[in-house]
């Protein structure tokens, strides 16, 4: 789809900002595991973390479509900084779709200039993606909630002033997810934050492990001010989440693709540029059809979510075809490269360690594959 002028110069904008500040030295960070303070300043000032917060709060409000592309450029010079706004915006579409309006006041304005920063708290350690198995609890206590239970794998969660938190508050609910609210959590006492987890790639932003032990939320950090509705919520703020991280799949994806056509033009094999092969050649067609492929699912999710039309299903095959696509185009692009491939010194071996995260994240793609066949059923009853 075709964005409007205006949209078009804000991708433009993160375009040139990946390409000048960020391609040039995203190593320096990205190998010690760095976290890229300067460059999140940048995007604060150029308005990165306000792009679903709506006008009348300090953001820019541009469509899921626009915010998808934004995502993609920015994991096009480095997954890290598309995931630095992932969870932010999550929490920013719940906030500004299902917040009161007291929330909206509180919190949107200050997360448009990412004056506040937030991040979202679904995984357990021994949950996983079975969100119904939460053992995160919160019970009443002087007009607000104590919460305790643990929550890991939280991007962002050492400089969040903020946590989108899906706990239970009715345990006694059947099924357990009627029985789930999202507490919009600040950090503080009985709070504590782990140091950063190791990870294969996804370098330079943390994350951690989140554990209450009696951490009070006051009445009004219900989301939308009724406990107990929060599955709900979740979900839907997921679609973008899920469209999101296709996104980055596709910058990651589409920066291995150039990588490999750049590299099949410039060396030369038997006399003649390897491209010209037809093992590389091929290789390279099916590379670039698979990717387009992706962007188109990416987009049509992206659609839907902006005419206000239900896209679980949708998102979750954008999710689950773009990260399976970016896993082979970034192992394709180092087949490509041949032993170069698996050097350090060329940037399609950080690209094949930070794919995986898309795959496994927001939700695993097995996951995402029942949620597909789930909703295809219910569409299409006999």
């Amino acid at each position: 789809m075709r964005l409007g002028e205006d949209e078009e110069r804000i991708v433009a904008l993160v375009s040139e900002f990946v390409d000048e500040r960020v391609r040039p030295r995203v190593r320096e960070f990205e190998e010690d595991d760095i976290y890229p303070a300067e460059f999140i300043d940048e995007m604060k000032t150029l308005g990165f973390f306000g792009l679903l917060t709506p006008a009348e709060y300090g953001g820019i409000d541009v469509s899921t479509a626009c915010f998808a592309r934004v995502t993609e450029e920015l994991a096009r010079g480095w997954m890290s900084l598309a995931g630095a706004i992932g969870g932010h915006s999550v929490i920013t579409y719940l906030i500004k779709t299902f917040g009161t309006p007291w929330q909206r006041e509180h919190y949107l304005p200050r997360m448009a200039d990412g004056t506040l920063r937030a991040t979202m708290a679904l995984t357990e350690p021994g949950g996983g993606s079975d969100l119904q198995a939460m053992r995160t609890r919160a019970v009443p206590e002087d007009g607000g909630w104590s919460v305790t239970g643990s929550k890991t794998w939280i991007s962002n969660a050492a400089h969040s002033g903020l946590i989108g938190l899906l706990c239970v508050t009715d345990s006694e609910a059947e099924p357990a997810h009627h029985g789930m609210s999202v507490l919009l959590a600040e950090p503080g006492d009985g709070l504590t934050v782990s140091k950063k987890l190791p990870k294969l790639g996804y370098r330079g932003i943390e994350a951690c492990e989140l554990i209450f032990e009696g951490r009070r939320v006051p009445a009004e950090g219900v989301l939308g001010g009724r406990p107990n509705e929060g599955w709900a919520q979740m979900m839907r703020g997921l679609e973008v989440g899920r469209v999101q991280v296709a996104a980055r799949a596709l910058g990651v994806g589409q920066a291995a693709l150039d990588a490999a056509c750049a590299y099949a033009q410039e060396r030369e094999s038997f006399g003649k540029p390897i491209w010209k092969h037809q093992s590389v050649g091929n290789l390279l067609a099916d590379m670039a059809t698979k990717m387009r492929a992706a962007r188109l699912l990416t987009l049509d999710a992206a659609e839907r979510l902006d005419a206000g039309e239900r896209a679980d299903m949708e998102a979750g095959m954008a999710k689950l075809f773009a990260s399976e696509t970016a896993m082979q185009v970034a192992l394709d692009a180092i087949r490509v490269h041949g032993g170069y491939g698996y050097s350090k010194e060329f940037d399609v071996e950080r690209y094949f360690r930070d794919a995986p995260l898309m795959i496994v994240g927001e939700g695993t793609n097995e996951i995402q594959r029942n949620v597909i066949a789930a909703q295809l059923i219910a569409r299409n009853r006999i």
